[in-house]
């Protein structure tokens, strides 16, 4: 086992109350939350899912302090985000979020090793060598470190992505459709990464996805519709995953 986190405990990591956002005003205005209560656990991978325009963007924006609540609440490691100017909000996403998004966002003057500690060059700290040479090996990227991204292949751009959303050791990981770009060979070993990160590592992964296979890897499945969960469980099969979007549907 791997020791790049603390043991997995119960207490919750990202919470929201009553969690509501409008956009627009008067007979213009769209409801894309209405009162979400949702808890997300230390070392849980959850995945968020629902139709389109159901708020499950909505939800992560503001889980990651990228959007403000119109009412309602979202604590992350007990800091409540409507107490946070942009400076705090900044600090926060840099110390203690980590990000996978569908389009990788890779920099790409930078090599892959250098794309990985951004966060801690960023925040000017030193990584810790051991955790580094931990999640080169996870990722399975030690013969690629000086390349660039151009010279890697989608999944590989993937892989160093969840590298560097782990090195700053957050305290959640938020992967936004972290396989809508890839293979399926290449979304299966980017899955198995973020649930070693959730099993090994003790990482809370929070994944907004549509694919129910990327779902169906997940401890946990929240489904939103209109802008309020219809759904919150334990993890399913693919299958089990389809079904469950169909009587949402």
């Amino acid at each position: 086992m791997l020791s790049g986190m603390n043991e997995t405990t119960a207490q919750p990591i990202v919470s929201t109350t009553e969690l509501r956002r409008i956009y627009g005003q008067g007979e213009a205005a769209v409801q894309a939350l209405r009162g979400v209560t949702v808890t997300f656990p230390a070392g849980q991978f959850a995945a968020i899912m629902g139709p389109s325009g159901s708020g499950k963007s909505t939800l992560m924006h503001l889980l990651a302090g990228l959007d403000r609540p119109t009412s309602g609440s979202v604590v992350v490691e007990g800091a409540e985000l409507a107490n946070l100017d942009d400076r705090g909000l900044t600090r926060l996403r840099r110390d203690r979020l980590g990000f996978v998004f569908q389009s990788f966002n890779l920099v790409p003057v930078l090599s892959a090793e250098e794309n990985i500690m951004l966060p801690l060059t960023l925040a000017g700290k030193k990584p810790d060598r051991e955790w580094l040479r931990q999640l080169i090996d996870a990722v399975g990227l030690g013969d690629r470190l000086t390349h660039r991204p151009s010279e890697l292949s989608g999944g590989q751009q993937q892989r160093v992505a969840v590298a560097r959303a782990l090195i700053h050791r957050p305290a959640v990981v938020f992967a936004d459709e972290p396989t809508g770009n890839l293979d399926s060979k290449s979304s299966d070993e980017v899955l198995a990464l973020l649930r070693q990160a959730a099993d090994e590592f003790g990482q809370t992964v929070v994944m907004v996805t549509h694919d129910a296979h990327a779902a169906s890897v997940a401890d946990r499945i929240v489904v939103l519709s209109d802008g309020r969960v219809v759904h919150d469980g334990g993890g399913e099969t693919t299958e089990g995953v389809l079904d469950l979007m169909k009587a949402v549907a």
